[in-house]
């Protein structure tokens, strides 16, 4: 099937687009946090696997973190419990640990590696626990209406160290590694950690390029609906201050701060309902979201 000249001319202003951010990022790390709507509508999903193998072939190591809050909630629902959030944070009682391994290191996990497979590419599913890569210890969360107080919810892990061995290993034999964002602790105890939070340590400790979350918003907005770009750490700070930032974004936005600030060089909070908007942010002048910096 033949195309029209101006339809070709525009693919190829694509391409060409493209290629100075390729030699960029060639041999880089990009640290993905994979969540929200790109998890559970089926197009969004094969095209989410297209663009990971994509990035893969043309000389990146893309690193996927999976979140799976509908997919777990569904889970709770079917034994008659409900999910409770306290800031952002899943309260994990024991009964509600065993489901979130079952969801996230089992079903969730395997789905994301047999479509990046199917599509060309090499993934290998991994939780936190698969050889001790996430050391975590209890959190407990601060209790923002009375102050000195602090909220144990369950099971909730906050990352003590992660060792990158494993992860640079998979890189160096071409493998697209995977993670489910599950801790181990010093007595082999299972901890739920925020994928958000794994995703901005990891990019710090690897040193990564770029740090992608995919979200259900455009990115960050202000209180207009605006969309916000080009934001500095102390710009983000001051957002915090003012309540612009709240809610369920409280924890991309302490991961994107932690890994711009430790290592990593920058971070896009970006739209996952835009199909194919992981390689828009990354390999075109564009983007589709919320750029953040270090000052």
């Amino acid at each position: 099937m033949s195309i029209s000249s101006s339809s070709a001319s525009e693919k190829a202003r694509i391409l060409a687009e493209a290629l100075p951010y390729i030699q960029r990022f060639h041999g880089k790390t990009i640290v993905i946090k994979y969540g929200g709507n790109a998890m559970v509508d089926e197009r969004l999903k094969q095209g989410f696997a297209r663009d990971v193998v994509l990035l893969k072939l043309v000389g990146m190591n893309p690193v996927i973190i999976h979140g799976g809050g509908p997919q777990i909630n569904d889970m709770l629902a079917r034994v008659g419990k409900q999910g409770q959030f306290i800031q952002g944070m899943r309260v994990t009682d024991p009964e509600t640990m065993d489901m979130v391994e079952m969801v996230l290191g089992g079903l969730v996990n395997k789905e994301i590696v047999n479509l990046i497979n199917h599509h060309g590419g090499r993934a290998v599913g991994l939780s936190g626990k698969d050889g001790g890569f996430i050391r975590a210890k209890k959190m407990f969360m601060q209790d923002r209406e009375r102050a000195g107080e602090w909220i144990d919810i369950g099971q909730v892990g906050e990352i003590e160290h992660i060792d990158p061995a494993l992860i640079r290993l998979l890189e160096t034999h071409d493998f697209i590694p995977v993670i489910a964002p599950i801790g181990v602790g010093g007595q082999g105890e299972s901890y739920n950690i925020n994928a958000d939070l794994v995703a901005g340590r990891l990019a710090s400790v690897l040193g990564a390029e770029k740090l992608v979350l995919l979200t259900n918003t455009p990115g960050v907005l202000d209180r207009e609906g605006n969309l916000l770009t080009g934001l500095t750490a102390q710009r983000v700070d001051e957002l915090f201050a003012d309540g612009t930032i709240s809610g369920g974004m409280l924890p991309k936005i302490d991961s994107a701060l932690e890994a711009v600030r430790n290592g990593a060089k920058a971070c896009h909070i970006i739209d996952g309902r835009v199909e194919h908007g992981l390689l828009l942010e990354v390999l075109t002048d564009a983007g589709v979201g919320t750029l953040i910096r270090a000052d």
